[in-house]
């Protein structure tokens, strides 16, 4: 960062992808009388997150049901593991309707879905809501997704994100092939647009054949906000080439650290600012009144995780078949044998060898110990009262450089989870001045400036 610039605040979302799975729906401080998917639960929930100065409510996405352990989607069906899963666009709409600021993050695949489908579903959705939609494009790493789309198997992890660059320049040279100023709306002439001002992009790439243009007015940011996640190598190349906004896994340092160190090196290479590109941490919060309260809550999520359940959530996000484990193993074979399987080890298996080194032995009933911390998202949670909490979120944001902010997830239920922290906490790091400013701009890509 440049000596002198100002450092801003940070910025908060929710992230509501799960907020119904995993035993949440039952927990206490749970609807009573709506369950998912009532739209008004979702309706309710932004009206507080509103109130509270969020910056976006984030949805993530899956469309196949977990079946990655043991072959099958019956633990995942009896347990409400990841699933359901139903295509968050409308329910978009309807909470854009009792909102005016707060933004809206959406998903979807560029490994399975087409650029034109997706583009002009978001230029819809940026109007519905007056500008405050992002864009989270993902290359996805989930064979139970693929089947979905008549893939017998996922291709490459490279492939994966080369074609993920190509559908997001599909994107954009779509929303650009109707310029700002096309529309006219001459009414004493009848002449609607200037045919000079939209034109077809004739795109003939590797992956995709669109002939264009966008046949849609230009929305409020006529580029919602690009979202990206990768933490990979090759995922961090492309964050640098694309996204406006990166999302990052938070609750370790040294991670944390390295993944703002290699983003800022890929943003120069890309002859970017890395003082303009903010990273959201995903961190699992849970605030009580009082210290004791936020640590009876986060006990009481442990209830809920049985091997089974452990297992069919460890297997669905690494895209590989835990059940195959020996009795023990070294971490790095393990990393190698997922990584052969064009699934992803970045999540559990990557933090046990930053963690333990690549060549730590680890017995499988180890393993999967360590695992249900990961499935409940204990194992990187913070818990206490408002100040405990904000003092750590200070801590952290400060060590990672002051860009960006956080993507709050909660495990406990729905909405009481995520209405404390917008009635607890969000007011503790208001007062203390550790927030960015609520809502200064028009549009989300305002809002979330860094």
């Amino acid at each position: 960062m440049e000596e002198g610039r100002a450092v801003n605040g940070m910025h908060i979302g929710f992230d509501l992808s799960f907020s119904h799975t995993e035993g949440a729906w039952a927990r206490q401080g749970s609807w009573v009388g709506q369950d998912f998917p009532d739209v008004r639960m979702y309706m309710e929930l932004a009206r507080t997150a509103e109130r509270a100065g969020v910056g976006m409510l984030f949805f993530g996405d899956g469309s196949g049901i977990p079946s990655t352990w043991r072959g099958s989607i019956e633990p995942a069906v009896e347990w409400g593991i990841q699933w359901p899963r139903h295509d968050m666009s409308p329910v978009i709409a309807a909470m854009s309707t009792v909102t005016e600021k707060v933004g809206f993050g959406l998903t979807y695949s560029s490994t399975f879905m087409h650029p034109f489908y997706v583009a002009r579903l978001l230029n819809s959705l940026d109007h519905v809501t007056g500008g405050r939609i992002a864009f989270n494009v993902v290359a996805s790493t989930r064979g139970a997704d693929a089947a979905n789309y008549g893939f017998a198997e996922l291709m490459d992890h490279d492939l994966r994100y080369e074609r993920m660059e190509e559908f997001v320049a599909v994107c954009r040279a779509l929303w650009d092939s109707v310029a700002p100023d096309a529309i006219v709306r001459d009414r004493a002439t009848g002449r609607f647009a200037d045919p000079s001002k939209v034109h077809p992009i004739d795109h003939h790439g590797r992956f995709f054949t669109v002939k264009g243009p966008l046949a849609s007015v230009p929305s409020p940011q006529h580029h919602p906000l690009i979202v990206q996640a990768g933490n990979s190598p090759r995922g961090i190349a492309a964050s640098a080439r694309l996204a406006d906004l990166v999302f990052g896994f938070g609750g370790n340092l040294m991670a944390q650290h390295r993944h703002r160190k290699l983003l800022d090196e890929a943003l120069l290479a890309e002859g970017r600012d890395p003082a303009d590109v903010g990273i959201l941490w995903a961190t699992q919060v849970i605030v009580g009144r009082t210290t004791a309260e936020a640590r009876a809550r986060r006990d009481a999520v442990h209830e809920f995780w049985n091997e089974e359940a452990v297992a069919t959530y460890l297997s669905h996000n690494a895209g590989y078949d835990l059940s195959t484990l020996p009795q023990s193993f070294r971490l790095a074979e393990l990393r190698d044998e997922i990584v052969a399987a064009n699934a992803s080890p970045a999540g559990l298996v990557g933090s046990l060898i930053a963690e333990f080194g690549e060549d730590h032995t680890m017995s499988r009933s180890e393993f999967f110990a360590h695992g249900r911390g990961r499935a409940t998202g204990l194992d990187h949670s913070i818990v206490g009262d408002p100040a405990t909490v904000a003092d750590a979120l200070e801590e952290n944001f400060a060590a990672t450089g002051s860009r960006g902010g956080y993507m709050f997830s909660s495990p406990l239920a729905m909405p009481s989870g995520f209405a404390e922290i917008s009635e607890l906490l969000l007011p503790e790091l208001r007062r203390r001045g550790a927030l960015a400013p609520a809502y200064p701009g028009a549009t989300l890509r305002e809002n979330l400036a860094v």
